[in-house]
């Protein structure tokens, strides 16, 4: 056996040890946004039109979408798995579910009013709280947690898209981030997620 199949043996070895020690390793002992500079404080206008701060809750986690709810489906995919993974994880670990609320940050305040938030986030789960706020306040929280978003012109019969940064972040709750929610991979893996960092 020459030496380099002796390496490419060892390579091979080593992986595979890898691959049996991440399957049955505990969690990593840190979160992969821990020290991230994401977040702060904000005050915007919730789906009561009542004001919302996010040093409302502190002592929960949070779940932070942007997006808007004429989005035709990037906005409304995401929320329905985020949300169905936080239901997953409630009927699992009813305790440690209620610790957490989910937000939803609207950058279309010309037509996300109260009414149309509140009838957006009922649609997926009852503890949804949507919010928005005037166009320098949702830049500066855009700007605050690491989002964009962009108006785009107008078409015929008036309506527009709004492009967005679609990622779900959740934070701990000294407000500080602590993952992404993959809801790209659906609610089975955005509650595994959960599970690994809500304690």
């Amino acid at each position: 056996m020459n030496r380099q199949t002796m390496l490419h043996n060892r390579i091979a070895i080593f992986a595979a040890l890898l691959t049996l020690s991440a399957c049955n390793a505990a969690p990593a002992a840190e979160p992969p946004l821990a020290g991230a500079a994401i977040g702060g404080e904000f005050t915007l206008t919730g789906e009561d039109g009542k004001q919302v701060s996010w040093s409302d809750f502190d002592g929960e986690y949070r779940t932070v979408y942007f997006g808007y709810t004429y989005c035709p489906d990037v906005c409304p995919v995401d929320t329905q798995r985020a949300m169905a993974g936080l239901k997953a994880f409630e009927k699992n670990s009813p305790q440690l579910g209620a610790q957490i609320q989910p937000l939803f940050i609207s950058v279309d305040p010309e037509r996300d009013t109260p009414q149309v938030l509140a009838e957006f986030t009922d649609n997926f789960h009852p503890r949804l709280i949507g919010m928005t706020g005037t166009r320098e306040q949702l830049d500066r929280v855009a700007g605050e947690f690491a989002v964009t978003y962009s108006i785009g012109e107008k078409q015929e019969g008036g309506g527009y898209l709004v492009g967005h940064t679609n990622i779900t972040y959740l934070f701990g709750p000294d407000g500080k981030p602590l993952a992404l929610l993959p809801t790209d991979e659906g609610a089975e893996a955005v509650a595994a997620e959960l599970e690994k960092w809500v304690r």
